[in-house]
């Protein structure tokens, strides 16, 4: 492990580094409600167990960039919460939610085990600042528009709290109109930083408004890319999971089924445990 390389734990008990055991982050995009998202938790946590790697369930009670105003957001706040602490509670894994703004920060902090900044968001000073004082690890999604290198700034915002506990996001940049690249280079890159590196192998196959009123997904894209960030390097894989994705209210044209999720998180423990050896000679 490198020597600036932070070494933190996300609550519940497990480390989250290079050199560790693989991280998992995955579940629907918006907590549509309570069952689908029980189905979801099970159906990880038992996939994750079996494959002996850690999970973080991940939804969202609010997707406040959806493409149309029409669109499902999710059921806001107070329900979106009420069913993460239910999942938590249950399956008795860590949970990840988004927060947009910096007042949502402190009854996130509450529930949730890891609060994640937007990729839209990832410049925002004071929300990355709300977030830090939690005192809770932050996900910073890295910016469709941003430098791999100048997500340093963020990191340090929410430095300057006091919190260490930072882990950055590679999800695609801009490719022109509805379409994201994925820039490998961009794990190591961030990984300089000093923090624990994800990748978003769901959103990186997105086509941002590519449906018009919505984003569309080249979802057999996932596979391939999830594969080749484990042969670079990453401490936690990132995805959307869903029964159905094609019924999904959110994501679903960039979201993986429980058959196709198991494929992609084999390949990537199998891929990651030797990049690992790798990396930590």
């Amino acid at each position: 492990m490198k020597e600036n390389q932070k070494n933190f734990s996300v609550p519940l008990g497990f480390n989250v580094c290079t050199g560790e055991k693989l991280v998992v982050i995955a579940g629907p995009c918006v907590a549509e409600s309570l069952s689908i998202c029980r189905e979801v938790a099970a159906e990880m946590s038992e996939l994750c167990r079996k494959l002996d790697v850690h999970y973080i369930f991940k939804a969202s009670f609010d997707k406040a960039n959806r493409s149309s105003a029409n669109s499902f957001r999710g059921l806001g706040l107070a329900e979106g919460l009420e069913i993460l602490h239910e999942i938590r509670s249950e399956f008795k894994v860590p949970v990840l939610t988004d927060l947009h703004e910096s007042s949502q920060a402190g009854p996130v902090a509450e529930v949730v085990d890891v609060l994640q900044i937007p990729a839209f968001l990832c410049r925002q000073t004071d929300l990355l600042i709300a977030a830090g004082q939690t005192g809770k690890p932050v996900n910073i999604k890295k910016g469709q528009f941003m430098a791999p290198e100048d997500m340093k700034g963020a990191v340090e915002k929410v430095r300057s709290t006091g919190n260490d506990k930072v882990l950055l996001t590679e999800r695609g940049s801009s490719f022109g109109y509805h379409n994201l690249v994925v820039d490998m280079r961009s794990l190591a890159v961030m990984r300089e930083i000093g923090v624990p590196v994800v990748f978003d192998a769901t959103h990186s196959v997105q086509l941002p408004g590519g449906l018009g009123h919505a984003s569309g997904g080249q979802r057999q894209f996932i596979r391939p890319l999830a594969r080749a960030a484990a042969a670079v390097g990453l401490d936690v894989l990132f995805m959307e999971v869903h029964p159905n994705p094609d019924k999904a209210l959110s994501d679903g044209p960039n979201s993986l089924n429980f058959a196709d999720a198991a494929t992609v998180l084999s390949e990537v423990k199998e891929i990651n445990e030797f990049t690992r050896k790798s990396t930590c000679r």
